[in-house]
């Protein structure tokens, strides 16, 4: 039996996956985190995109999160996110024109904080984007 690690998977909202992992997979700000049961503790922020978690079945879920924190027990992996969404109900065209709408916004900058909150919204919707593709390759 390969060993396993617990995984919580929170958005602001409720819980969106528990359960028993043999790998997870997250984008740390600084880069992908591959984590394997008994990894060392660690907590660190993770930027919008694709969390994938390796269930003790060898299937692989995947779930798209805005960001947030990723604590690390050598037992126990924690995802806390504003926003955390399985990746499987994500919408492609509503991520598409988000996208193009960040863009435009960011086109027309009238202020610094508007420039700011569209480039986060033109990296969250990227991100969702190249999640949603992430996936269709891989079925």
């Amino acid at each position: 039996m390969a060993m396993t690690t617990h995984v919580d998977i929170v958005s602001a909202e409720k819980e969106i996956w528990s359960g028993q992992a043999t790998m997870v997979f997250a984008p740390g700000v600084m880069g992908e985190l591959g984590i394997a049961p008994r990894h060392t503790p660690l907590l660190t922020r993770l930027k919008a995109g694709e969390v994938r978690v390796r269930g003790a079945n060898g299937e692989d879920e995947s779930f798209f999160i805005t960001g947030g924190m990723l604590e690390i027990q050598p037992h126990v992996v924690t995802v806390l996110s504003d926003t955390a969404i399985r990746a499987d109900d994500l919408d492609e065209a509503a991520a598409v024109e988000a996208k193009q709408r960040a863009e435009e916004a960011m086109q027309s900058k009238s202020s610094e904080m508007d420039f700011a909150r569209a480039s986060a919204e033109l990296a969250e919707a990227a991100a969702m984007v190249e999640t949603i593709k992430k996936l269709k390759r891989r079925r």
